[in-house]
């Protein structure tokens, strides 16, 4: 007997079973064995040919089951280009003050705000009467929420290597728009108001509020430009003007005054006194053109939904202050003019107020300065282990023997002031002050 093995199977050669012919042997019928040989690869053809047939079949009965299958498996194998996409896309909140509420677009269910919530097309923000929240859009646009303001994200147009567009509603209520210098000249930012509608052009800030009780609306630009739009009525604002709209009445454009430039405290500056309850500390600012009077205000949130100082009525362009405890505080400034017009509020300033350390001193020495460009390098020595702040910026890097050079941000052409500020470990504090002259 042989035996063979073909295309991988073994298989056994047909066989003469037929005995020699013996005329005395009773006869003896014959049985003959066939059979077809198969190969692996024919196995493999009929294997897919069965299988396409019940892909096909299933995908008949449920064409639904194959994409849910295959999101599934994009989400197994880690396949999240798309979620990365969407969520650089999508606006998110910068600043919370108080209480801020978001109801998304797919709920019915108002939820807590907090900076993990992205906001989408069609979402809905409301602030309390002490909340506040700044939102920060893909291309750098920002929307302050003021308090007692209810709002809708209208548009969100954030495509790669397209012009970009956002767009809120404001229901009730204050929004301070604040737009980048876009990269498009198409690229647009705006709010909407009944029947109306402002986009703020690049590299610009305005106020904008709604106030549908009154019918009222403005929009008040400090900055740059922008464009109201209502039905066919297109009217430009310039930096410093206002324009009001109320529901069914004309648009009229009015000059309004500018916002004083704050001068001292220094945005950022740290302030070492003895005692912070009892120093006085003094506030300026420049004058504003048509103003007989300003206020001050002070606050312990930037969005200043609680204030815990005000001045209002200074007929000056400075006052000093007292009553404030040790820690970190915002100001700003409003102007008034005879007419008792207010100007927006002035850009917002932070301060840092220190108690001065009694039990230990510590070692602060500026042995150094020099000008490149625009830009001073600030020389000199502390301790080890010590923190020093150069005009409201940490110095990052301190030298094992308490050495440093700190490079300062450009500086305008004129004479500067640097404040550098420093706290050991022991608690010990001391402050050093030069003057450079940056030059033209």
């Amino acid at each position: 007997m042989l035996d063979s093995k073909i295309g991988g199977i073994a298989a056994r050669k047909p066989v003469n079973t037929q005995t020699p012919y013996d005329p005395n042997h009773p006869k003896i019928k014959r049985v003959e064995v066939y059979w077809h040989t198969v190969t692996y690869k024919t196995i493999a053809v009929y294997a897919i040919l069965i299988a396409a047939i019940v892909f096909a079949a299933v995908y008949l009965i449920n064409p639904n089951l194959y994409s849910a299958a295959y999101d599934k498996l994009n989400k197994s194998i880690g396949n999240d280009g798309d979620a990365v996409a969407i969520s650089q896309t999508q606006a998110k909140f910068v600043n919370l003050d108080g209480k801020v509420q978001v109801k998304k677009v797919n709920s019915v269910q108002w939820v807590d705000a907090d900076f993990r919530t992205t906001l989408d097309k069609g979402d809905q923000i409301q602030t309390s009467s002490e909340g506040a929240a700044r939102i920060t859009f893909a291309d750098g646009t920002t929307y302050t929420v003021k308090s007692g303001t209810f709002i809708t994200v209208e548009e969100n147009s954030m495509g790669n290597e397209k012009p970009s567009s956002s767009v809120v509603h404001i229901n009730i209520g204050q929004v301070d728009l604040k737009t980048p210098n876009y990269s498009s000249p198409d690229s647009k930012a705006a709010v909407s108001m009944e029947d109306s509608v402002g986009i703020l052009h690049s590299n610009s800030s305005a106020a904008m509020k709604a106030d549908p009780e009154h019918k009222e609306n403005e929009i008040v630009v400090s900055s740059g430009s922008a464009e109201v739009q209502r039905g066919q009525e297109r009217v430009e604002i310039g930096a410093h003007q206002k324009a009001s709209f109320p529901t069914g009445g004309p648009i009229t454009k009015s000059d309004t005054l500018a916002p004083p430039d704050l001068s001292s405290p220094r945005n950022f500056e740290p302030l070492i006194v003895e005692n912070p309850k009892t120093a006085s500390i003094h506030f300026e600012w420049k004058p504003v053109p048509q103003a007989v009077s300003y206020t001050v205000r002070i606050s312990t949130t930037a969005m200043f939904t609680r204030t815990v100082k005000e001045a209002p009525g200074v007929t000056g362009t400075s006052v000093d202050i007292s009553g404030l405890d040790g820690g970190d505080y915002f100001w700003n400034v409003t102007a008034t003019s005879g007419k008792k017009e207010n100007s927006e509020v002035s850009e917002t300033f932070r301060f840092t107020l220190v108690a001065q350390g009694k039990t230990q001193e510590m070692l602060l020495e500026i042995t150094g300065t020099q000008i490149h460009g625009r830009v001073a390098e600030i020389i000199g020595k502390t301790e080890p282990g010590a923190a020093l702040i150069v005009n409201g910026q940490p110095v990052p890097i301190i030298a094992a023997d308490g050495t440093f050079r700190h490079f300062t941000e450009p500086l305008e052409p004129g004479q500067h002031t640097i404040v550098i500020i420093g706290e050991n470990r022991r608690g010990g504090t001391a402050q050093q002050k030069v003057t450079i002259v940056v030059p033209k």
